[in-house]
């Protein structure tokens, strides 16, 4: 599903989040999938140290995913209402796909943890550029989950890993919306010296 986009630059500028409960069918196929995934490792990566790790999140396991959501959930928060469920349950089931990112630091006496943090941010973001560029949209996504230990022991390898998003694929089901952006000379300066 490869966009058409007559330069490079046309398509950082068109590149846009998505909300993942808009994003329908279909989304990346396996041979999509396994594309963004090497784009996504193509990122600055001081000492090769690749401190990050993506874990796809088929549609078969989304049932277990929701599971894993409701019992973080409901152990802490004992008595939630009915509509706090039913957002649980729809974050576990939006969006064709899913994957979730994990910062994974490595002990580096050169690279710093900084260093590899800003790495992992830039693999996401390599990530949700790969998916624009073959027609897909995503969303970034962080929240409770993200933060969740019962949800981060389900994912994580190590003691140190961290969830930085959750990333929902899929085909935008309305247009995307454009945000403002900050105004260049609110972001940009010249340093003399």
């Amino acid at each position: 599903m490869l966009n058409d986009f007559s330069t490079p630059l046309s398509l950082l500028k068109t590149r846009r989040s998505a909300r993942p409960r808009d994003l329908v069918a279909p989304g990346p196929n396996a041979a999509e999938l396994r594309e963004i995934f090497e784009i996504a490792a193509r990122t600055p990566d001081h000492g090769k140290l690749h401190p990050w790790r993506f874990v796809h999140v088929p549609k078969t396991a989304r049932p277990a995913f929701e599971n894993l959501l409701l019992t973080a959930y409901r152990a802490a928060n004992p008595e939630p209402g009915r509509l706090e469920i039913e957002a649980v349950e729809r974050f576990a089931n939006q969006a064709p796909e899913l994957i979730v990112v994990l910062y994974s630091p490595v002990d580096s006496a050169r690279i710093p943890p900084w260093e590899q943090e800003l790495s992992c941010g830039a693999a996401c973001m390599n990530l949700l550029s790969a998916a624009h560029a073959l027609g897909y949209a995503g969303g970034w996504v962080t929240g409770w989950a993200a933060s969740s230990p019962a949800v981060l022991k389900a994912f994580a390898q190590a003691e140190d890993e961290r969830i930085a998003g959750f990333f929902f694929l899929g085909t935008p089901g309305v247009p995307l919306e454009e945000r403002p952006r900050p105004d260049r000379d609110e972001v940009v300066s010249e340093w003399r010296g």
